[in-house]
């Protein structure tokens, strides 16, 4: 899969798990952090737990295994490394405080709905 599909899918994912407020963000022309971001919210923690979750088996059933993940423990903020694409899943509050889309402003913009 390339990273848009990768990037796509997660968001699709993220919708089917009823994730909140889903947005791919476009950073190739922008940084070598990764080629997308993918950001959304769950509504609690167990939100955010069982959108993670899903992504990740939904994803390695198709041969695209996570290289890291950070963020279970307190299910905030979720982070998943697939080094192309990073998906962050963020309880709602966690993500207002840290902003990642106006951090990353000037990127182009995917909203999945």
């Amino acid at each position: 899969m390339t990273p848009k599909n990768i990037a796509r899918a997660v968001g699709r994912l993220a919708l089917d798990k009823n994730g909140l407020d889903i947005k791919i963000l476009d950073l190739r022309k922008l940084s070598d952090v990764a080629d997308y971001f993918v950001i959304c919210s769950g509504s609690v923690d167990i939100h955010v737990k069982a959108i993670a979750d899903s992504i990740v088996d939904k994803l390695k059933e198709k041969g695209v295994k996570v290289w890291h993940k950070e963020g279970y423990q307190a299910l905030n903020w979720v982070l998943l490394d697939y080094v192309s694409v990073v998906v962050h899943i963020f309880r709602p509050e966690i993500r207002e405080r840290y902003a990642l889309e106006k951090l990353w402003g000037d990127a182009p913009l995917e909203v999945i709905e």
